[in-house]
């Protein structure tokens, strides 16, 4: 999971069309760019010319003004390249950040699409390299390679062009290292691209290593990990360290090379001239611009080199941004997509063909009214996490192995119907897939086989924010973000102030507030970590109820919270869940004692159903399961 996927060609031109779609915007930044490259590699003949004209004619003239003259022109030339050279870095650094700036608001706004299930299998660290070090081989794509490169090939064009015009035989003596030249740099090209994809692989796992150890930090110094894990961290920084050394090692074999053959020619250049020279075929002051003009050709031709790493780069990580973007929601959200025709044989195993999908525009709960309850109906769901169509399909990294194998069942044939203003509750032991009903529910995965249904409507017609604007959620693992108390209350709620505060009240999580130096305003640490676990999640009950949903989904919601507070949160629940529907996950069944109906789960299957008195009657599984944890209660308080 922490590898790099297998790279394609050095240079793809899928791939580079896609990437001029960025640029397209900035079109005036690319223009001025290049027409300053141009002029700039024109300036660069000047000097030669120049030189040839001091030596051959000023010099034998003993004309010092003309050499003065010469030397005012070539110092006005220097500012002028000066010139062009600042004006060009800007302007394609501030191409580079424009495009970085929109790349990664595009990627961010997709991955937030994404279903559940790729982050299931996608390591965070990973996801960050996307985002920060692959878009930042870009950036140096667009600053120093494209448009650079394509200002060396004309400077290299022009410096050709002008050489053959002034003396042909000099020129070839010259060009006659250009296979030695090409030959090195195809093969610094391929060991570094080898490099390049050894040095991003090891950047990859390194985030990922320190996003898991660092978020769970307090696990680590618990058992006394520092030391274990800062070897494997070592482990992982020598292997970076070496990646880096064989990079350093091939860039300092390859530029000497390239020096030593530019010497090489301009020798080659002197002992073709001298014999010139000396029968008076070929003058001093054009030997003198060919140096100049040699050494000024080999310049842009090893930047080009260069270049073609930089883009071996950028294809590299452009390869991998884009199949990211390409990735699409296994939970596809119709609002938003095209719905495909094969949606039925997509979403089911041998299900007819659904009906077309709820417009947004006519929502069937707008929000100016009060909150009802919903019916929510589960019609034989089958489901497997690791089944096609779960979460592999789009997103997945599987190969395909394995899929005519039996797929392991989370759920198998769950039916059963909650009506408005009813407390329905999921029991069982641990695994039994309790918290999975939750998850199809809200659409973070979708069944294999079977139908789930809102007032009539499968939530696969539905647009995921009408779905989930139904529901009030609070989860096991409890999340706040960074940030104020009211805005995580709040979230993306249109509320006052003192729809906060009310919010709050009704759950007991104002005493919470209360209790913070600055209220509502106070500033939680990254995943609420400045209050314990029961404050936070009274503040989650507050933020699920601040929204007046229609469905309220309780994950073992009381989980974190002692007797008293539990008992205050379930008198704000009771008048919350008046004419709403609520589905509750408990494994403390005196919590659900009061439901409407309880579901007994075991193995994917609903075993029992019934109210707590009737399960009690039955004697099977649930009773087992109530006299276990009264006896477990007991036991404790006598101890």
């Amino acid at each position: 999971m922490l590898e790099e996927d297998v790279l394609g060609k050095a240079y793809d031109a899928r791939l580079m069309r896609r990437l001029l779609v960025y640029v397209r915007p900035y079109g005036g930044l690319v223009g001025a760019s290049l027409a300053l490259l141009f002029v700039d590699g024109l300036l660069q003949l000047v000097g030669p010319v120049l030189t040839q004209r001091v030596i051959d004619v000023a010099l034998p003239a003993r004309d010092l003004a003309m050499v003065r003259a010469a030397a005012l022109l070539f110092a006005a030339t220097l500012a002028a390249q000066f010139a062009c050279s600042f004006g060009e870095a800007m302007l394609t650094g501030l191409l580079g950040q424009r495009v970085m700036l929109d790349l990664r608001v595009q990627i961010y706004a997709h991955l937030q699409r994404l279903s559940v299930s790729f982050f299931d299998r996608n390591p965070v660290g990973r996801l960050i390299t996307r985002v920060t070090s692959d878009v930042e081989s870009l950036n140096e794509l667009f600053t120093a390679g494209v448009v650079a490169g394509l200002g060396d090939l004309f400077t290299l064009v022009a410096i050709s062009v002008m050489m053959l015009v002034v003396d042909w035989r000099l020129a070839l003596a010259a060009f006659a290292v250009i296979p030695l030249v090409w030959l090195t740099s195809h093969v610094f090209q391929s060991r570094v691209r080898d490099s390049y994809r050894d040095i991003r692989a090891r950047v990859a796992r390194i985030n990922a290593f320190l996003q898991e150890r660092l978020t769970g930090v307090r696990i680590v110094q618990l058992f006394g990990r520092e030391r274990a894990e800062a070897r494997r961290f070592d482990r992982l920084n020598r292997g970076h360290l070496d990646a880096q050394l064989r990079s350093i090692t091939i860039y300092a074999l390859y530029f000497p090379a390239i020096e030593f053959l530019t010497t090489l020619a301009l020798a080659s250049l002197i002992v073709t001239g001298a014999s010139r020279v000396t029968a008076g075929t070929l003058t001093v002051g054009t030997v003198a611009a060919f140096l100049q003009l040699v050494r000024r050709f080999f310049q842009p031709l090893q930047d080009l080199s260069d270049k073609y790493n930089t883009l071996q780069q950028a294809m590299a990580s452009s390869e991998r941004i884009f199949k990211l973007l390409d990735t699409e929601p296994s939970v596809r959200d119709w609002a938003i997509g095209t719905r495909p025709s094969g949606l039925g044989a997509r979403h089911d195993l041998g299900r007819p063909e659904l009906p077309g999908a709820v417009p947004t525009a006519e929502s069937r709960w707008p929000s100016a009214e009060p909150r009802k309850g919903v019916t929510v109906e589960f019609h034989d769901v089958w489901f497997a996490y690791d089944a096609p169509h779960a979460g592999r399909g789009a997103e997945g990294n599987g190969d395909g192995a394995g899929a005519a194998a039996e797929p392991e069942w989370v759920l198998r044939g769950v039916s059963f119907r909650a009506s408005p203003g009813e407390t329905m509750a999921l029991v069982g032991h641990t695994g039994a897939g309790k918290t999975t009903v939750i998850s199809l529910l809200m659409r973070f995965y979708d069944p294999q086989r079977g139908r789930i249904t809102v007032d009539g409507v499968d939530v696969r017609e539905m647009p995921l924010a009408e779905l989930r604007g139904l529901t009030g959620y609070v989860q096991q693992d409890i999340f706040l973000f960074a940030g104020d108390v009211a805005s995580n209350i709040r979230l993306s709620s249109p509320l006052s102030d003192e729809e906060v505060a009310a919010a709050a009240a009704r759950v007991g999580a104002d005493r919470v507030v209360r209790r913070l130096p600055t209220g509502y305003a106070h500033q939680l640490g990254e995943r609420g970590a400045s209050v314990s676990v029961g404050e936070r999640q009274l503040l989650s009950f507050a933020r699920a109820i601040a929204a007046d949903p229609a469905l309220l989904l309780l994950d073992e919601a009381t989980s974190a919270v002692d007797s008293e507070v539990e008992a205050e949160i379930q008198r704000g629940l009771s008048v919350l869940m008046e004419g709403r529907t609520t589905i509750a996950v408990a494994h403390r069944l005196s919590t659900i004692v009061g439901a409407d109906q309880i579901l007994v789960m075991h193995h994917g299957q609903i075993v029992e159903r019934g109210t707590h008195r009737e399960l009690l009657a039955r004697e099977g599984l649930y009773q087992r399961l109530y006299r276990l944890q009264v006896m477990g209660v007991a036991g404790a308080g006598r101890d």
